[in-house]
């Protein structure tokens, strides 16, 4: 009988361990999940936080029953290291041994740049609980204490998108708290050119986002990266200083340590190299999905630019791991493979109570087909959507699109 290690259990590792015990129909197969937190977080919602539209208990789930329902062991701990040559895993909580290994750890946040991050600098950031709620409180001191903002992302950042859309939001409750007038709001991003987003922009993107940065009165900087930030100041890469009296910047994603600490498992950013199945390139029964796979990008950009390893794409890769687990625990060898660019690009970007839906055949170019759809009346798919997969997860119905 084969056991099934998953290591994460927000969107890449719950689909994979629901995936697989789903294809594994014979209970004598286990599936383990080790997470180091102990709640599904709907990662999405977060851009409402420090405008208290969400609390974190209404964005969160407990895991350990919804894994349990559907025969799934669960460990609250935290992976160390993978000993890959001899297939187990040390942990917080002890040793665990596997036959199959899914590696779904999450993003590790780099915050290399001097004074960038919530803990050891001056920028907020809403990557995580913790920081969404830090930021609340600095855009609540913003409101009783106008001054110019700067929103937006370091070199190499992992989720250009995220900050977009925290940009709008801010913007929209400045304006709702009365205060828009008093503040200076200025856009600066790596990305060559407004609405690359990290997969060469949408055909119309640059466009609708000049003019929406013109309509809401945004100053923006493209191609540009951050030498440093002080306490009031971020300076550039080519020496201009921006003054601010509130910052959030979205930092580069690395991974977790478990990996870093595995020599042979990962390269130097800690991500798992993987095949079009999901499957390590040297270790066959390991697996990843979500922000832990190696994505290389296929294209270049005068400022480092990082692929944004998003929900769908994770809940993709899962679904792909999972079946291809499957069947080689049935000894079969056909594995399904879709490489990360071809998945489907689907994506609701919420533009401050209004919305933009991103839909394309593939992430990356070549694409037969990608729109961006605007809704300038409310944002309400992307608040569907939250209640949709939270209901989902809730019920472990992991198949579902």
């Amino acid at each position: 009988m084969a056991n099934i290690l998953v290591l994460g259990g927000n969107f890449a590792g719950l689909t994979a361990a629901l995936e697989t015990r789903r294809h594994l129909k014979d209970t004598g197969h286990t599936v383990t999940v080790i997470s180091q937190r102990d709640y599904f977080l709907f990662v999405p919602s977060l851009i409402w936080v420090p405008f208290s539209e969400r609390e974190i208990k209404d964005i969160t789930l407990p895991v350990e029953p919804i894994l349990r329902k559907r025969g799934i062991e669960f460990v609250h701990a935290t992976a160390t290291r993978v000993n890959q040559y001899e297939n187990y895993v040390e942990t917080t909580a002890g040793r665990f041994n596997y036959d199959y290994l899914v590696i779904a750890t999450g993003p590790k946040l780099d915050y290399s740049i001097s004074g960038v991050g919530p803990d050891n600098g001056y920028t907020a950031c809403i990557c995580d609980p913790e920081g969404a709620l830090d930021t609340r409180e600095r855009f609540e001191n913003l409101v009783d204490n106008p001054g110019p903002v700067v929103i937006g992302a370091t070199q190499a950042a992992g989720c250009v998108g995220a900050a977009y859309e925290f940009l709008f939001n801010a913007e929209f409750n400045l304006r709702k708290r009365g205060v828009r007038k008093k503040v200076e709001i200025t856009w600066i991003t790596p990305e060559p050119f407004l609405g690359h987003f990290g997969i060469e922009g949408i055909a119309g993107g640059n466009t609708m986002l000049r003019k929406m940065f013109a309509t809401l009165e945004i100053n923006f900087v493209t191609n540009t990266k951050i030498d440093h930030v002080s306490q009031d100041e971020i300076t550039l890469g080519d020496g201009r200083a921006l003054p601010f009296a509130f910052s959030m910047l979205m930092p580069p994603f690395v991974g977790q340590d478990v990996v870093s600490n595995s020599p042979g498992l990962g390269n130097a950013k800690g991500y798992v190299p993987v095949n079009g199945a999901y499957q390590h390139k040297e270790f066959p029964n390991v697996f990843a999905a979500g922000i832990a796979v190696d994505v290389p990008a296929p294209f270049t950009t005068p400022v480092p630019l990082g692929i944004p390893k998003t929900g769908f794409p994770a809940d993709e890769e899962a679904k792909i791991a999972a079946y291809n687990i499957a069947n080689l625990v049935n000894a079969r060898v056909d594995l399904k493979v879709k490489e990360f660019g071809h998945i489907p690009g689907v994506c609701i970007l919420d533009a401050g109570h209004k919305e933009v839906y991103l839909v394309a055949n593939h992430l990356f170019k070549p694409r037969q087909f990608a729109a961006l759809i605007p809704n300038p009346v409310y944002d309400g798919g992307k608040r569907a959507l939250e209640k949709y997969f939270l209901w989902k997860t809730r019920n472990g119905l992991s198949y579902l699109t």
